[in-house]
């Protein structure tokens, strides 16, 4: 019977489970099906569609190199299917789960209706350390280590190919995505991601730990690699086996002979790997946190209808990096050209537009969403809440962007890089422009600040932490911990335990999708 192997966002031939189990069980047909309503989301962007057409044309030639072809067909899923189906009778799909946003979901529940209807079956096989219908968070740690223990999976040695169909497509309206390509973006496909894989380890990452933080520093010493996790171009578990393999490499040379710090930085990456699966999960667990706020007692406390006339004068300055604080709009702008800033950053411009610009997080997340090139969902929307002050179980962080920008810009080389507004504001004014006196030269086209940094932060604070005292939300947060909260706060390497039976954690077996998303 005809194996339909269907690519999402796991674009590799390594660690893929569904391509071995479907090469064993028999002839395989690659399918990436290039939907037209997936492209139209508020959270995708023309750089994402981008980034994955270059890691698909990667893939396409790994499959022609050994008599395969990808069949690329333009359609919604179901009727690509059912064209299959119509072709070759009964098949059997072969997916990883995906754990996306909430049109993927929907997509997925639909998906799994018409196969019940056909008596297609459906494998859906675990992807990463996610655990779908998991049933206590108190074991997700022990299951995402029983996850990366195994060596990631060779690909397969011998493939029976079917030959895909003829393009059916050809006439079909070009796919419209929201805002542009990024002029400096990373390029896609798996042969990037190796590539950064071993930099990094080489000697970018040798500094990781101490200069993840600063914009200046953090485009070289970080991985990289977060583009590429979310597209699936490499696997969390390769990522994982390639830290311990260095790392034992590493230990087995004197203290003194080893690269300065390298060890401590595979220890604070080896912890992100597991974060990235950790926040993930959160979406797997409670879809609806991607519209709604996963603490109920906060809501209304920012106004989450259409915005005011001034709330909407606020959010574009922000969208555009001009609110007239030097830090903020060098991040932003930094960001449309390149499709990525690193985390401290992406959590300051989350926390501003929060707190200091009082904005409700959906449409913030949104347009970071469409400009973040590694947007995940699960990441995302998580960190969005979080940073916004509404989960109940985080600490409050309210970012003085002059601190950061003092902090991590000390000398303004990364503002005047960004905003050539500031280029001629000698020394230290560059962080602070509107306090130049009258006596020294101001930008005129450089905005003044959007707000009152002092007076709108002080107000943030009073009615962010009335509301997190409130018994309510209190109750409320206990809730939100059970359900999300994380259960190794101090654990940041991961004990390679000999193994044994491995839990209950739904591997291989089919997602029931036809359930209320709230509920899941």
């Amino acid at each position: 019977m005809l194996q339909v192997l269907w690519f999402k966002k796991d674009l590799r031939w390594t660690d893929h489970a569904p391509m071995v189990r479907a090469a064993q069980a028999g002839p395989v047909l690659p399918v990436w099906i290039d939907e037209p309503a997936a492209w139209a989301q508020p959270d995708v962007a023309a750089q994402h569609r981008a980034f994955a057409q270059e890691c698909l044309a990667e893939l396409d030639i790994w499959l022609g190199e050994r008599g395969g072809a990808l069949w690329c067909v333009q359609s919604e899923a179901i009727a690509a299917f059912a064209h299959l189906h119509a072709l070759h009778g009964p098949f059997v799909l072969w997916s990883h789960q995906e754990t996306g946003n909430g049109w993927s979901f929907d997509r997925d529940r639909a998906v799994a209706r018409w196969c019940a209807a056909q008596r297609v079956v459906w494998h859906e096989l675990p992807c990463n350390g996610v655990v779908r219908r998991l049933r206590d968070r108190d074991q997700w740690s022990r299951l995402w280590t029983q996850r990366m223990e195994p060596p990631p999976l060779p690909s397969p040695k011998r493939l029976d190919w079917v030959a895909p169909p003829e393009k059916k497509d050809h006439d079909a309206p070009p796919i419209l995505c929201r805002d542009a390509d990024k002029p400096l973006r990373q390029r896609g496909g798996r042969s990037q991601a190796l590539a950064l894989l071993d930099s990094f380890f080489a000697g970018r990452g040798h500094r990781y730990r101490t200069e993840m933080s600063s914009p200046l520093t953090a485009a070289e010493a970080c991985s990289r690699l977060s583009a590429h996790l979310a597209w699936g171009t490499l696997s969390v578990r390769e990522c994982v086996h390639a830290v311990w393999q260095r790392r034992s490499e590493w230990l087995a040379i004197p203290a003194g002979q080893r690269p300065a710090g390298a060890v401590a930085s595979l220890r604070s990456f080896e912890s992100r790997l597991h974060w990235h699966c950790h926040f993930i999960q959160k979406l797997e667990s409670e879809p609806a946190i991607e519209f709604r706020n996963v603490n109920r007692a906060f809501d209304g406390l920012r106004n989450e209808g259409a915005l005011s006339s001034d709330e909407q004068a606020r959010f574009d300055a922000w969208c555009s990096g001009r609110t007239g604080f030097p830090f903020v709009d060098a991040c932003m702008r930094s960001l449309h050209a390149t499709g990525w800033i690193n985390f401290r950053m992406r959590a300051m411009l989350m926390s501003f537009a929060s707190y200091q610009l009082w904005l409700h997080w959906r449409e913030p997340a949104l347009f970071l969403a469409r400009q973040f090139l590694d947007y995940e969902p699960g990441i995302h929307y998580s960190q969005a809440q979080m940073q916004s002050g509404v989960t109940g179980i985080n600490t409050i962080r309210l970012y003085n962007p002059v601190k950061q920008s003092r902090d991590q810009d000390p000398d303004g080389v990364f503002i005047r890089r960004w905003v050539p507004e500031l280029r001629g504001v000698a020394g230290d004014a560059v962080h602070e422009p509107w306090l130049l006196g009258a006596t020294q030269l101001r930008p005129r086209d450089y905005p003044d600040p959007v707000v009152d940094l002092l007076a709108a932060s002080q107000r943030a604070k009073v009615l962010i932490h009335a509301r997190k005292a409130d018994v309510a939300t209190q109750q409320e947060a206990k809730l939100v911990y059970a359900r999300h909260g994380s259960r190794h706060p101090r654990r940041e390497t991961t004990s390679r335990r000999a193994g044994g039976r491995r839990p209950e954690d739904s591997a291989g077996h089919q997602l029931s999708l036809l359930i209320d998303p709230e509920g899941v």
